[in-house]
Protein backbone atom coordinates (compact mmCIF):
# COMPACT_ATOMS: atom_id res chain seq x y z
CA UNK A 1 0.00 0.00 0.00
CA UNK A 2 1.24 3.12 -1.36
CA UNK A 3 1.49 6.25 1.58
CA UNK A 4 -0.14 9.39 1.06
CA UNK A 5 2.85 10.56 0.61
CA UNK A 6 2.10 14.87 0.35
CA UNK A 7 0.18 14.16 3.56
CA UNK A 8 2.81 13.12 5.45
CA UNK A 9 5.38 16.00 4.05
CA UNK A 10 3.05 18.16 5.56
CA UNK A 11 2.79 16.66 8.87
CA UNK A 12 6.55 16.47 9.39
CA UNK A 13 6.66 20.48 8.51
CA UNK A 14 4.25 20.55 11.32
CA UNK A 15 6.24 18.34 13.55
CA UNK A 16 9.13 20.83 12.90
CA UNK A 17 7.41 24.23 13.23
CA UNK A 18 5.37 22.66 16.35
CA UNK A 19 7.35 20.17 17.88
CA UNK A 20 10.48 20.46 17.33
CA UNK A 21 10.46 23.79 16.87
CA UNK A 22 13.29 23.90 14.48
CA UNK A 23 14.81 27.41 13.00
CA UNK A 24 13.07 28.62 10.28
CA UNK A 25 16.00 28.07 8.07
CA UNK A 26 16.27 24.22 8.95
CA UNK A 27 12.80 24.09 8.25
CA UNK A 28 13.21 25.55 4.82
CA UNK A 29 16.37 23.25 4.49
CA UNK A 30 14.62 20.09 5.40
CA UNK A 31 11.58 20.78 3.19
CA UNK A 32 13.91 21.50 0.31
CA UNK A 33 15.67 18.09 0.84
CA UNK A 34 12.45 16.31 1.09
CA UNK A 35 11.02 17.57 -1.81
CA UNK A 36 13.73 16.80 -3.96
CA UNK A 37 14.04 13.28 -2.58
CA UNK A 38 9.83 12.77 -3.37
CA UNK A 39 11.00 14.47 -6.97
CA UNK A 40 13.48 11.31 -7.08
CA UNK A 41 11.27 8.74 -6.39
CA UNK A 42 8.42 9.80 -8.55
CA UNK A 43 10.82 9.31 -11.07
CA UNK A 44 12.31 5.94 -9.57
CA UNK A 45 8.16 4.79 -9.43
CA UNK A 46 8.67 4.21 -5.81
CA UNK A 47 6.48 5.61 -2.32
CA UNK A 48 7.91 6.59 0.36
CA UNK A 49 7.38 3.52 1.95
CA UNK A 50 9.53 1.59 -0.71
CA UNK A 51 12.78 3.08 -0.35
CA UNK A 52 15.40 0.81 1.19
CA UNK A 53 19.03 0.91 1.94
CA UNK A 54 19.69 0.42 -1.68
CA UNK A 55 17.59 3.55 -2.81
CA UNK A 56 19.44 6.06 -0.24
CA UNK A 57 22.66 4.63 -1.60
CA UNK A 58 21.50 5.01 -5.05
CA UNK A 59 20.14 8.71 -4.32
CA UNK A 60 23.69 9.65 -2.95
CA UNK A 61 25.34 9.04 -6.51
CA UNK A 62 22.47 10.60 -8.00
CA UNK A 63 23.61 13.59 -5.91
CA UNK A 64 26.86 13.18 -6.61
CA UNK A 65 26.57 13.05 -10.55
CA UNK A 66 24.68 15.31 -10.31
CA UNK A 67 27.30 17.76 -9.13
CA UNK A 68 26.80 18.00 -5.21
CA UNK A 69 28.72 18.82 -2.65
CA UNK A 70 30.24 16.43 -0.18
CA UNK A 71 28.91 19.12 2.69
CA UNK A 72 25.16 19.46 0.14
CA UNK A 73 24.76 15.53 0.60
CA UNK A 74 25.56 14.96 4.11
CA UNK A 75 22.99 18.02 4.92
CA UNK A 76 20.73 16.08 2.76
CA UNK A 77 20.90 12.85 4.28
CA UNK A 78 20.74 14.10 7.57
CA UNK A 79 17.66 16.12 6.72
CA UNK A 80 15.90 12.48 5.45
CA UNK A 81 16.91 10.55 8.09
CA UNK A 82 15.21 12.90 10.79
CA UNK A 83 12.21 13.06 8.43
CA UNK A 84 12.39 8.82 8.38
CA UNK A 85 12.71 8.60 11.87
CA UNK A 86 9.78 10.84 12.32
CA UNK A 87 8.03 8.55 9.78
CA UNK A 88 9.48 5.39 11.92
CA UNK A 89 7.85 6.79 15.31
CA UNK A 90 4.14 7.61 13.66
CA UNK A 91 4.15 3.62 12.21
CA UNK A 92 3.76 5.05 8.50
CA UNK A 93 7.41 3.48 8.14
CA UNK A 94 8.94 0.12 9.20
CA UNK A 95 12.20 0.71 8.71
CA UNK A 96 14.62 3.77 8.60
CA UNK A 97 16.65 2.93 5.64
CA UNK A 98 18.89 5.57 6.70
CA UNK A 99 19.84 3.92 9.88
CA UNK A 100 22.31 1.75 8.62
CA UNK A 101 23.08 3.94 5.96
CA UNK A 102 26.98 5.20 6.25
CA UNK A 103 27.91 8.64 4.84
CA UNK A 104 31.51 8.78 3.60
CA UNK A 105 33.72 10.31 5.49
CA UNK A 106 35.16 13.15 3.11
CA UNK A 107 31.34 14.10 3.24
CA UNK A 108 31.67 15.56 6.93
CA UNK A 109 33.15 19.00 6.42
CA UNK A 110 34.76 20.59 9.03
CA UNK A 111 34.07 24.20 9.42
CA UNK A 112 36.17 27.11 8.29
CA UNK A 113 37.98 28.85 11.12
CA UNK A 114 39.69 32.09 11.53
CA UNK A 115 43.23 32.95 12.97
CA UNK A 116 43.83 34.83 15.64
CA UNK A 117 45.40 37.01 13.38
CA UNK A 118 42.49 36.98 11.23
CA UNK A 119 39.86 37.67 13.64
CA UNK A 120 42.27 40.95 14.93
CA UNK A 121 41.88 41.74 11.37
CA UNK A 122 38.23 41.66 11.05
CA UNK A 123 37.35 43.18 13.81
CA UNK A 124 39.89 46.39 12.72
CA UNK A 125 37.49 46.96 9.77
CA UNK A 126 34.73 48.80 11.29
CA UNK A 127 35.49 53.10 11.08
CA UNK A 128 34.59 53.58 15.12
CA UNK A 129 34.64 57.31 14.14
CA UNK A 130 31.59 56.61 12.33
CA UNK A 131 28.11 55.90 14.14
CA UNK A 132 27.81 52.64 11.35
CA UNK A 133 31.10 51.77 12.04
CA UNK A 134 30.51 51.66 16.20
CA UNK A 135 27.83 49.41 15.86
CA UNK A 136 29.10 47.10 13.36
CA UNK A 137 32.80 46.62 15.35
CA UNK A 138 30.08 46.12 18.76
CA UNK A 139 28.34 43.50 16.70
CA UNK A 140 31.54 41.64 15.26
CA UNK A 141 32.94 41.69 18.81
CA UNK A 142 30.01 40.53 20.33
CA UNK A 143 30.04 37.63 18.40
CA UNK A 144 33.16 36.57 18.91
CA UNK A 145 33.21 37.28 22.99
CA UNK A 146 30.09 35.29 22.67
CA UNK A 147 30.06 32.47 19.98
CA UNK A 148 26.11 33.17 19.02
CA UNK A 149 24.39 31.61 16.05
CA UNK A 150 23.32 35.46 13.95
CA UNK A 151 19.69 34.39 14.39
CA UNK A 152 20.82 34.70 18.30
CA UNK A 153 22.80 37.94 17.95
CA UNK A 154 20.18 39.97 15.72
CA UNK A 155 17.55 38.73 18.34
CA UNK A 156 18.95 40.34 21.49
CA UNK A 157 16.63 43.06 23.47
CA UNK A 158 18.44 45.75 25.00
CA UNK A 159 17.46 44.27 28.61
CA UNK A 160 19.85 41.19 27.60
CA UNK A 161 22.74 43.08 28.49
CA UNK A 162 23.91 43.65 31.68
CA UNK A 163 27.42 45.49 31.26
CA UNK A 164 28.29 45.83 34.96
CA UNK A 165 28.85 42.28 35.48
CA UNK A 166 29.57 41.76 32.07
CA UNK A 167 27.11 39.23 30.58
CA UNK A 168 24.75 38.69 28.23
CA UNK A 169 22.01 36.13 27.83
CA UNK A 170 20.82 35.05 24.41
CA UNK A 171 17.60 32.63 23.89
CA UNK A 172 17.77 29.61 21.21
CA UNK A 173 14.04 27.32 20.62
CA UNK A 174 12.84 29.07 23.86
CA UNK A 175 16.20 28.17 26.10
CA UNK A 176 18.17 30.83 27.48
CA UNK A 177 21.70 30.80 28.56
CA UNK A 178 23.99 33.07 29.92
CA UNK A 179 27.59 33.97 28.27
CA UNK A 180 30.05 36.15 29.47
CA UNK A 181 31.71 39.31 27.79
CA UNK A 182 35.39 39.61 27.49
CA UNK A 183 36.26 43.78 28.38
CA UNK A 184 36.93 45.05 24.54
CA UNK A 185 33.20 43.44 24.35
CA UNK A 186 32.09 45.18 26.83
CA UNK A 187 33.79 48.16 25.98
CA UNK A 188 32.43 48.21 22.33
CA UNK A 189 28.97 47.51 22.83
CA UNK A 190 28.99 50.30 25.91
CA UNK A 191 29.96 52.63 23.29
CA UNK A 192 27.20 51.39 21.11
CA UNK A 193 24.34 51.78 23.40
CA UNK A 194 25.00 55.09 24.80
CA UNK A 195 26.64 57.10 21.46
CA UNK A 196 25.01 55.32 18.68
CA UNK A 197 21.95 52.93 19.20
CA UNK A 198 19.77 56.23 20.48
CA UNK A 199 20.53 57.90 17.33
CA UNK A 200 19.19 55.35 14.93
CA UNK A 201 16.35 53.80 17.46
CA UNK A 202 13.31 55.25 18.84
CA UNK A 203 12.30 54.79 22.40
CA UNK A 204 9.82 52.04 22.46
CA UNK A 205 12.60 49.87 20.19
CA UNK A 206 13.62 47.24 22.07
CA UNK A 207 15.95 45.68 19.90
CA UNK A 208 19.93 45.64 20.56
CA UNK A 209 21.26 45.70 17.21
CA UNK A 210 19.23 48.12 14.86
CA UNK A 211 19.60 49.38 11.20
CA UNK A 212 20.07 52.95 10.03
CA UNK A 213 15.96 53.11 9.35
CA UNK A 214 15.58 51.77 13.47
CA UNK A 215 14.24 48.54 13.26
CA UNK A 216 15.69 45.47 14.29
CA UNK A 217 18.82 44.27 12.17
CA UNK A 218 18.41 41.36 9.39
CA UNK A 219 20.12 37.92 8.89
CA UNK A 220 20.57 39.81 5.05
CA UNK A 221 21.58 42.46 6.71
CA UNK A 222 24.29 41.30 9.30
CA UNK A 223 25.64 39.24 5.87
CA UNK A 224 26.34 42.14 3.84
CA UNK A 225 28.33 43.64 6.90
CA UNK A 226 30.52 40.61 7.53
CA UNK A 227 31.24 40.33 3.58
CA UNK A 228 32.21 43.82 3.69
CA UNK A 229 34.55 43.55 5.92
CA UNK A 230 36.08 40.59 4.61
CA UNK A 231 36.92 42.57 0.93
CA UNK A 232 38.07 45.32 3.53
CA UNK A 233 40.45 43.07 4.90
CA UNK A 234 41.90 41.17 2.22
CA UNK A 235 40.71 38.05 3.47
CA UNK A 236 40.45 35.18 1.28
CA UNK A 237 38.96 32.80 3.47
CA UNK A 238 35.06 32.59 2.61
CA UNK A 239 33.77 34.30 5.68
CA UNK A 240 30.02 33.80 6.77
CA UNK A 241 28.50 34.90 9.93
CA UNK A 242 28.68 31.96 11.05
CA UNK A 243 32.47 31.71 10.78
CA UNK A 244 32.95 33.35 14.24
CA UNK A 245 30.88 31.31 15.93
CA UNK A 246 33.09 27.95 14.58
CA UNK A 247 36.53 30.14 15.51
CA UNK A 248 35.04 31.38 18.80
CA UNK A 249 34.42 27.58 19.99
CA UNK A 250 37.88 26.31 17.89
CA UNK A 251 39.80 28.81 19.96
CA UNK A 252 38.48 28.49 23.29
CA UNK A 253 38.86 25.01 22.81
CA UNK A 254 42.50 25.58 21.87
CA UNK A 255 43.17 27.58 24.78
CA UNK A 256 41.78 25.26 27.60
CA UNK A 257 37.95 25.64 27.84
CA UNK A 258 36.32 22.16 28.83
CA UNK A 259 34.25 20.52 25.89
CA UNK A 260 31.30 20.52 28.76
CA UNK A 261 31.67 24.60 29.36
CA UNK A 262 32.25 25.08 25.45
CA UNK A 263 28.62 22.97 24.57
CA UNK A 264 26.95 25.27 27.32
CA UNK A 265 28.17 28.77 25.47
CA UNK A 266 27.60 27.19 22.30
CA UNK A 267 24.00 26.20 23.12
CA UNK A 268 24.88 23.10 21.89
CA UNK A 269 21.79 20.51 22.97
CA UNK A 270 24.34 17.27 22.04
CA UNK A 271 28.00 17.05 22.52
CA UNK A 272 28.78 15.73 19.68
CA UNK A 273 27.86 18.76 18.18
CA UNK A 274 30.68 20.30 20.32
CA UNK A 275 33.53 17.65 19.47
CA UNK A 276 33.87 18.26 15.97
CA UNK A 277 35.58 21.39 16.95
CA UNK A 278 38.56 19.32 18.77
CA UNK A 279 38.65 17.29 15.08
CA UNK A 280 39.28 20.74 13.97
CA UNK A 281 42.31 21.51 16.72
CA UNK A 282 43.80 17.75 16.13
CA UNK A 283 43.83 18.83 12.10
CA UNK A 284 45.49 22.01 12.93
CA UNK A 285 48.14 20.13 14.95
CA UNK A 286 48.61 18.05 12.29
CA UNK A 287 49.18 20.71 9.57
CA UNK A 288 52.11 22.39 12.22
CA UNK A 289 53.58 19.05 12.74
CA UNK A 290 53.54 17.88 8.40
CA UNK A 291 55.29 21.75 7.74
CA UNK A 292 57.84 21.54 11.28
CA UNK A 293 59.16 17.83 11.93
CA UNK A 294 62.26 17.35 9.98
CA UNK A 295 61.32 13.78 8.91
CA UNK A 296 57.39 14.76 8.97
Amino acid sequence: MRLPEENYISKFEDYLINEKRAASNTQVSYMRDIHQFEFYLGKAKKSLDEADNDTMKSYMEYLKKGGKSAATISRCMASLKCFYSYLKRIQAVKNNPLEVVKLDRQIKKLPQILTNEEVDLLLAQPDVRTQKGCRDRAMLEVLYATGMRVSELIALDVSDVNLEIGLIQCENRGKKRMIPLYPMAIKTLSEYMKKVRGEFAGETEKSLFVNTRGGRLSRQGFWKIIKGYQEKAHIKKDITPHTLRHSFAAHLLKNGADMHSLQMMMGHSDISSTQIYAKVIEQDIKAVYTRAHPRA
